[in-house]
């Protein structure tokens, strides 16, 4: 019954996910004209916008799991020792996934990586240190963000951690070095702002479900107004280190509507100082060492 049920999920999701893509690439090629920004020319993508799904925890489509990371129990998996005491803040939420086509194309090996990831989570996602996300993933954090667009310039301010994009209107070139936000270059396509993002180095993961890529991944983001308070973005990622092909992601973005709707402060490097450096204290605190699940395994091979 559990299989007929968790089969009747995946296809009906499959369904709905297929149908919502083709009607949003309706409307995004839809007649919905926005108002002209700055300098008259392009649509005003000013605002403060927010996703509103489950994308952050597993960006493929999936079953409610019990943890983000797991163990084998008795009768299935079950939450491992680190997260056993977050109880159900730790497990995800379903999701019909964003990802166009369901499954992310990896080569073998990263595949075997994805899985490492997702098993050592609490051990590697970079979330859990307050580090930058990294694109796309800055986009489905669930915070807001502030597209601040004026008649050349624009700049992209998250809450999370701070993060800034400064994005070229010009392309400079290859940049000198990787980072976590890359290099960001715009142009438009009709009334789709398109941002190309390269040079971003390979610690940024794509979700809390341990997918991952190179540094020398591409990503070509589109931001397309579909209606005064909607944006449709894609993201076309491409690392030929990591997957077998281009693939995508597809969500809409909402305008926060509050009348005082603001981006404030996360600034959660100080919130992590402890968990950083608290071990290294004169007179440290009390921890709980958390048990290394890639010992655990080595040992029991």
């Amino acid at each position: 019954m559990q299989l007929i049920r968790t089969t009747t999920f995946l296809l009906s999701g499959a369904l709905t996910v297929a149908a919502w893509f083709a009607a949003a690439e309706e409307d995004a090629a839809g007649g919905y004209v926005a108002p002209r920004g700055p300098g008259g020319v392009n649509p005003d993508l000013n605002g403060i916008w927010q996703a509103m799904n489950e994308a952050n925890y597993d960006i493929e489509r999936h079953l409610a799991r019990a943890s983000m990371s797991l163990r084998e129990g008795p009768v299935g998996p079950v939450p491992d020792q680190a997260t056993l005491y977050l109880g159900a803040v730790a497990s995800v939420p379903p999701s019909l996934g964003v990802v166009e086509g369901g499954k992310i194309p990896y080569k073998p090996e990263a595949l075997a990586k994805r899985d490492e990831n997702r098993r050592l989570w609490v051990h590697r996602d970079p979330e859990i240190k307050c580090y930058l996300p990294g694109v796309p993933r800055a986009t489905y954090m669930p915070q807001p963000f502030q597209i601040l667009q004026g008649e050349k310039e624009i700049e992209i301010v998250y809450q999370y951690a701070g993060a800034v994009r400064n994005i070229y209107s010009e392309d400079p070139g290859p940049a000198p070095v990787d980072s976590w936000m890359g290099q960001s270059v715009a142009s438009w396509d009709g009334d789709t702002l398109v941002l190309t993002v390269t040079a971003q180095n390979d610690q940024t993961w794509l979700d809390r479900a341990g997918n991952h890529h190179s540094n020398q991944m591409t990503v070509v983001e589109r931001y397309t107004p579909t209606s005064p308070n909607h944006l449709h973005y894609e993201a076309t990622i491409d690392d030929p280190e990591t997957f077998t092909q281009p693939w995508k992601i597809s969500m809409p973005l909402y305008r926060r509507m509050e009348p005082n709707a603001m981006i404030l402060d996360f600034k959660c490097v100080e919130f992590v100082e402890e968990l950083i450096y608290g071990e290294y204290r004169r007179e440290p605190l009390p921890r709980f060492e958390l048990p290394d699940p890639s010992v655990e395994s080595a040992e029991s091979e």
